[in-house]
């Protein structure tokens, strides 16, 4: 079983996946009379269809058992799908580029330094939400709509991964 090397999430490393949502290294420009930074467009809600809305929703997710055995992934292929820490906590993402199934020997872990949220792409695999603390809270913005949008993907037992964050 192949132990994930987890990376530290960068805006260039993740691009094949989604966006970064940081302020750090990003364009912005001054509003209310010059007392606030605005950061514009950090990332892209995507829907595929005219009558969907883009929704805010918040998580509250509870630590899985560590080191965890990366079972699965899933993919939204209807909408992107943002996830912005609430409490300032480092988090995981687990992620495989697009395809019409998740190749194990592509997929890649990245940890969140807390500041730091992404927006997967529509399509992208990715493992539900991984927050390293006991319990966490995300704001996440995502695709309401008709059809279904969540697909998973279970690997084989030979394409299993190890995801240990403590080694």
């Amino acid at each position: 079983m192949r132990t994930l090397i987890i990376e530290p999430l960068s805006k260039e490393a993740f691009a094949p996946f989604g966006d970064v949502i940081e302020t750090e290294g990003s364009e912005f420009f001054m509003i209310n009379n010059g007392s606030t930074r605005r950061y514009h467009k950090v990332a892209t809600v995507e829907t595929a269809q005219p009558e969907d809305q883009a929704i805010i929703s918040i998580f509250s997710a509870q630590a899985l058992e560590m080191p965890l055995t990366v079972r699965m992934l899933e993919r939204h292929p209807l909408g992107s799908q943002a996830f912005i820490p609430l409490l300032g906590q480092p988090f995981l993402i687990v992620v495989a580029p697009l395809g019409d199934a998740p190749e194990s020997a592509l997929v890649r872990a990245f940890r969140s330094n807390g500041r730091q949220g992404v927006n997967y792409h529509r399509g992208v695999w990715h493992h539900p939400v991984l927050t390293i603390e006991k319990r966490d809270d995300f704001l996440v913005v995502d695709r309401s709509g008709s059809g279904n949008n969540c697909d998973e993907h279970f690997f084989d037992e030979h394409e299993q991964l190890l995801l240990a964050p403590h080694q």
